[in-house]
């Protein structure tokens, strides 16, 4: 069992892994009145990867978290938004305690909840302008795929994110595109779909298993390579998506200021209200 924080209410203490040393991961989930989109991938995910981490949490004890953040900011996001989105965040960490890196015994979990409006919503009928960034992304085989606290290299990145710019892809030492700083990337080739695989990424959202499941149901091949600069600004591409959990499907104007194919056809099969649990 964690110890349940609310963010309003002071938080983390200083003495935290989590703000100490990145030691804990979070999730965040789009919400719709009371239910959330893909809510149990999400709750799945923590729950996998905290084992991972070595951060003792059970599904039910994250169920009555949520239920415990519904009851306390519905009415909230009710009152000030009419289409009743918003956004709750679960942070996990292994809690306090243990001089230097070390853990000490018998520690155990906080997990901080907090919630906010939703982000503006992307215009997926044109596309985003989207960027390469500098700022390398490597992967550490061991953490691939833990939306953990440790960030600072889209922190980094994301601050190249400014005008009409929506996002910044980063790049492995090979030069192959791997994700943005918030979002996943799916390509669209004259052949199928093309994705950077799991192994390979810093996150591995849920909506981007989920879209990977649902194109594969309608028959259609999906294959997890590596992407190149040149597969995306070549004569074979169909178009580029970003995938976030939050924000949906987006499809990429344009990439390092060349114009890209636009198709929204993939944003119609995401819609979230059809996702809420």
């Amino acid at each position: 069992m964690f110890n349940l924080r609310w963010a309003e209410e002071g938080g983390f203490p200083a003495s935290d892994r989590g703000a100490a040393y990145g030691d804990g991961l979070f999730e965040t989930i789009r919400m719709h009145g009371n239910r959330g989109v893909l809510l149990s991938r999400h709750l799945d995910r923590m729950v996998r990867d905290a084992g991972r981490l070595g951060i003792p949490v059970s599904l039910t004890d994250l169920r009555k978290a949520c239920t415990a953040a519904i009851n306390r900011y519905y009415d909230r996001f009710i009152n000030q938004q009419t289409d009743g989105d918003w956004v709750l965040k679960l942070t996990l960490t292994r809690g306090e305690g243990g001089r230097g890196y070390r853990p000490g015994p018998g520690v155990r979990p906080n997990l901080m909840v907090s919630a906010g409006p939703m982000p503006e919503a992307p215009p997926v009928a044109y596309g985003v302008a989207v960027d390469l960034s500098p700022v390398p992304l490597m992967v550490n085989p061991l953490l691939a795929g833990i939306k953990s606290l440790n960030r600072l290299e889209q922190v980094m990145a994301a601050r190249e994110i400014e005008g009409d710019l929506f996002e910044v892809i980063m790049s492995d030492s090979a030069g192959n595109l791997v994700e943005g700083t918030r979002t996943n990337l799916l390509l669209k080739m004259s052949e199928g779909w093309v994705t950077p695989p799991a192994r390979n990424l810093a996150v591995a959202g849920v909506l981007r298993q989920w879209v990977l499941e649902r194109l594969r149901a309608r028959g259609e091949l999906v294959v997890e390579r590596a992407v190149s600069i040149g597969d995306v600004l070549g004569a074979d591409c169909r178009g580029l998506y970003l995938l976030n959990s939050v924000i949906g499907v987006v499809p990429a104007r344009s990439l390092a200021g060349q114009d890209l194919p636009v198709d929204d056809g993939l944003a119609t099969i995401f819609n979230p209200l059809e996702l809420l649990e």
